[in-house]
């Protein structure tokens, strides 16, 4: 058991190292991406400088390896000894600090959300829904990425779903940490917007 869980650690990290948006824009567009925008090589910067079908792929890549490294433990047959979300949050810690750019990395939102989805389907059907609703009415993903996350650590909690609450708390607490100066951009009223939404119709009606 003990070799097992091992190899699923290790494979769960190398699988959340992946840099999606890094490949994707060396590969198909000549393009560094952590020289573009935020410099982030996660979904939302994908999106803003490489186009909405790079940011599609690399969405897709990031949920899967999520995904991916918390289903090994049905894979193994051992799910009933080994909860999937502690296998899955090695591949979070991957995604942020990656073996193949330097121990850097994304703001692991994509990827955790995966995590989840094998876990737990519905609810990761309403942290989405939380998503979508939260970044059509503020316009801003950061802000969508930190309630959409904290909002799985408040269910969880309220289930009782301690290994949930714990893993998805630890989460919570490194998203906050990654988006940092996203958050103080938010106070200050200068975070960066994507072009639709309730957010963007009201900063743009108030600029004219």
């Amino acid at each position: 058991m003990t070799f097992k869980i091992i190899i699923m650690v290790v494979v769960a990290y190398l699988l959340g190292s992946i840099p999606s948006g890094l490949w994707i824009g060396q590969i198909f567009y000549h393009k560094d991406i952590r020289k573009l925008g935020s410099g982030n090589i996660g979904t939302t910067n994908t999106f803003r400088t490489l186009g909405p079908k790079a940011g599609i792929v690399v969405l897709f890549m990031d949920v899967l390896k999520g995904t991916l490294a918390a289903c090994q433990p049905y894979f193994w047959g051992v799910s009933a000894a080994v909860n999937p979300l502690l296998i899955g949050l090695f591949a979070s810690l991957g995604h942020t600090a990656s073996v193949f750019d330097h121990f850097h990395g994304g703001k692991a939102v994509a990827t955790s959300a995966g995590i989840l989805l094998a876990y737990n389907p519905p609810l990761f059907g309403i942290a989405c829904l939380i998503f979508i609703t939260t970044l059509l009415l503020t316009s801003m993903a950061s802000c969508a990425s930190i309630i959409g996350i904290s909002a799985v650590f408040v269910i969880a909690l309220c289930e009782q779903d301690w290994i949930l609450t714990l893993v998805s708390g630890f989460l919570t607490l490194v998203v906050l940490n990654r988006h940092r100066s996203n958050i103080k951009r938010i106070f200050a009223g200068t975070e960066s917007m994507v072009g639709f939404g309730l957010g963007h119709y009201l900063r743009e009606h108030h600029q004219k």
